[in-house]
């Protein structure tokens, strides 16, 4: 286990851990006493439509201590973990050391062990992989995938399954064999200091319901307002947790106790395949109990 004091004050940090578990609160406090820029690592927090379903540090929060990386997406863009490392690269080398904070582990990953540049995937082949999820389900996916990378994606999540099934359809190869000639990472683990933010289940469930209804006190609603001309759930700014579930309210399909219960739920579930995965892989990273 790491304490404050035991992060040295010129290296980079990188704070993964599960949504709701306090990461940018820990990333701000090691900002304050010892310096540095917080930099967003998640996927979603990108995007510019979404400030409060996705818990992106407030106004108020980014004047105490600068930050990056945060809402510089347009709603309607595409955005990978490629785009990420290419935005992420200037700031590794900037006067304040990076404070890198998220819950997606593949950013890290790609971070502190390298990416393949895997060529991009055309709309008609995404087309045609949105249909297969819509119309099959995702076994249908799955069945396509070559042995080696599903043993190596987490199979439950969609996003990443549809990810290698695009891979293998575009490129013949499958992701695992990409993955195999990756180039040498931007930041090595030997060069920063990791934490892992680790929760309890239920101290953790307790804490993603009731963040939800403060979402809902602060205008998650109204956010989710704004972005219903033109909704778009293909969209990688759609995945919002929570924005599915809102949208379905204010078209009139499901009451906002059932959104806010759906939500619930799905950040929950959400939560346990992040726990999950960051076990398997970060085993090396320091733990930091949630909370402290």
């Amino acid at each position: 286990m790491t304490k404050l004091s035991d992060i040295p004050g010129d290296r980079p940090v990188l704070i993964a851990g599960p949504t709701a578990s306090g990461k940018s609160d820990l990333a701000t406090r090691i900002a304050e006493t010892a310096g540095g820029r917080i930099v967003n690592a998640d996927a979603i927090q990108v995007f510019a439509n979404w400030r409060v379903l996705t818990a992106r540090p407030t106004p108020e929060d980014e004047a105490r201590v600068p930050h990056a990386l945060y809402g510089h997406v347009a709603a309607t863009d595409d955005y990978s973990v490629g785009h990420w490392l290419r935005d992420l690269a200037p700031l590794l080398n900037a006067p304040e050391r990076p404070i890198i904070v998220g819950g997606t582990g593949l950013y890290f990953m790609a971070l502190t062990e390298g990416l393949a540049e895997i060529p991009p995937t055309p709309a008609r082949v995404r087309a045609r992989a949105d249909r297969i999820l819509a119309r099959e389900g995702l076994t249908a996916l799955l069945e396509d995938l070559d042995a080696a990378t599903r043993a190596r994606i987490d199979t439950n999540n969609p996003m990443r399954v549809q990810r290698a099934w695009e891979v293998l359809e575009t490129t013949g190869r499958g992701l695992a064999d990409w993955q195999a000639d990756t180039p040498p990472p931007l930041l090595p683990l030997s060069a920063c200091t990791a934490i892992l933010v680790e929760a309890d289940k239920t101290w953790l469930n307790g804490r993603i319901a009731r963040r939800f209804d403060k979402m809902l006190a602060a205008g998650a609603l109204d956010e989710a307002r704004a972005n219903l001309p033109g909704w778009d759930p293909a969209r990688p700014s759609a995945k919002a947790i929570g924005a599915p579930e809102l949208i379905a309210h204010l078209r009139g399909e499901i009451t906002l106790d059932t959104a806010r219960e759906r939500a619930s739920i799905a950040t929950r579930q959400f939560a346990k395949r992040q726990r999950t995965w960051f076990r398997r892989r970060m085993a090396t990273w320091r733990r930091w109990p949630a909370g402290e």
